[in-house]
């Protein structure tokens, strides 16, 4: 496998410095680096990033994430292992992901069922973060970037 290019953060000035300071931010919005990392990676499995779910996979594990809850968190509404605000920021990744799916991208009664579990600076952090992880399954995506070519 060979990238079609180099990903475009790396070659493109101030774009990396642009995008790693959304994810500070991302990482100061007051959202658990739990749900984060469960947002990226079903946003990732949604986009079939390789790339994104091989680093993200990693990043979780390290923080502590357990087999049962990635292994089945393509399948989190058929599960027991989240939380009722994690089932919420999973729906919200879902509908922001896949904004061309419906009528109605994002549906109120997911928007309000993450309300009702995240206060406005949360859920605004939770809105960044699918957007963030989206434009990186984007740009991984579109060059075909390789799976584990670099360490997290």
């Amino acid at each position: 496998m060979q990238p079609r290019i180099a990903n475009p953060a790396f070659i493109v000035p101030d774009a990396m410095a642009a995008l790693q300071a959304l994810g500070a931010a991302i990482g100061q919005g007051g959202v658990p680096e739990t749900t984060i990392n469960l947002v990226l990676l079903r946003a990732s499995q949604i986009n079939v990033c390789g790339v994104c779910l091989d680093g993200h996979f990693r990043s979780a594990k390290k923080a502590g994430e357990t087999d049962e809850r990635i292994s089945t968190l393509a399948a989190w509404r058929e599960t027991p292992y989240f939380t009722d605000a994690e089932r919420a920021a999973l729906a919200l990744t879902e509908s922001v992901t896949r904004i061309c799916d419906r009528a109605d991208p994002v549906p109120d009664d997911v928007w309000e069922e993450a309300a009702h579990h995240y206060e406005e600076q949360a859920l605004g952090t939770l809105v960044l973060a699918i957007a963030n992880i989206n434009v990186w399954n984007r740009l991984n995506v579109a060059t075909r970037q390789v799976a584990g070519a670099t360490k997290w």
